[in-house]
């Protein structure tokens, strides 16, 4: 059961990190963008507003990612509470989940 929980932790920190740095990619290279532009008056608005829009679209794919990512996690939260309760109906004790687990399902942070 531990490793269980472990595997669900190497999974949220390389999709985090996954994350992390498709943003930072994309933020550098919308910023390069920028900064090559022309400082003067004249620099394109339909480019900026382009720019905008893609980014809208973008941070909308993240928040659709985001939640599809919440539900697996609570699926596989919901699929271990079962397989803990399984175990204890069989007779067993199931091991202790990790202590931020813990703290998660007492403090909900």
């Amino acid at each position: 059961m531990n490793g269980a929980w472990g595997i669900v932790g190497a999974v949220i920190s390389v999709m985090g990190t996954v994350t992390m740095g498709v943003l930072t990619y994309r933020g550098t290279r919308t910023a390069a963008r920028i900064n090559a532009a022309p400082t003067s008056k004249q620099v394109d608005l339909s480019v900026l507003l382009s720019s905008v829009e893609r980014l809208k679209e973008e941070c909308e794919e993240l928040r659709q990612e985001q939640t599809r990512t919440r539900s697996i996690l609570w699926s596989i939260s919901r699929w271990a509470l079962r397989l803990r309760d399984q175990v204890t109906s069989l007779g067993g004790t199931p091991e202790a989940p990790p202590q931020d687990v813990e703290d998660y399902y007492r403090t909900g942070v």
